[in-house]
């Protein structure tokens, strides 16, 4: 019972931490029913820098990752083309709600990873961190790129 009270309480936390970081363009924050992290993240946000993603990197920091950002609802195809490293696929609405987690996409493979209709965000980290981390559909994004008025976890507020 300690053990289940102590995690509430580190999880509440945690979630109250990231509740009240500041919206940075540099920091992407999650939250979901168990847990919440933050990634320092490059922003992929027009057509060239979405194609090259994160091709050709040797390595990715742990806490960090590419946000690929749309500006209308999008049903996005990924590929892992010239990709080095496994890498975890988050797709999100334009709410900025996780609609989609793609596991361990594999370093080179061409077959077309799937994102769904209504897609608005994504979000790659390093492989297997997202399951490591309890990372599932339902998660929230926070962001300045999504838009606020419609973000289901806006920056202020």
């Amino acid at each position: 019972m300690k053990r289940l009270l102590s995690a509430i309480l580190l999880s509440s936390l945690a979630s109250a931490a990231c509740a009240g970081a500041e919206c940075r363009e540099t920091r992407l924050q999650l939250r979901w029913e168990t847990g919440s992290e933050s990634f320092s993240v490059e922003v992929a946000d027009d057509t060239a820098e979405r194609a090259r993603g994160l091709m050709f990197r040797e390595t990715l920091d742990l806490g960090a990752g590419m946000l690929f950002a749309y500006d209308t609802p999008h049903h996005p195809q990924f590929w892992m083309k010239n990709t080095l490293i496994p890498l975890d696929i988050i797709f999100a609405d334009m709410t900025g709600k996780v609609t989609r987690v793609h596991s361990n996409a594999v370093p080179g493979d061409l077959t077309p990873i799937d994102g769904g209709e209504g897609v608005g965000f994504v979000l790659e980290i390093n492989g297997g961190l997202a399951e490591k981390l309890g990372i599932t559909p339902g998660a929230e994004l926070r962001h300045p790129v999504i838009p606020q008025d419609h973000a289901v976890w806006p920056c202020v507020g």
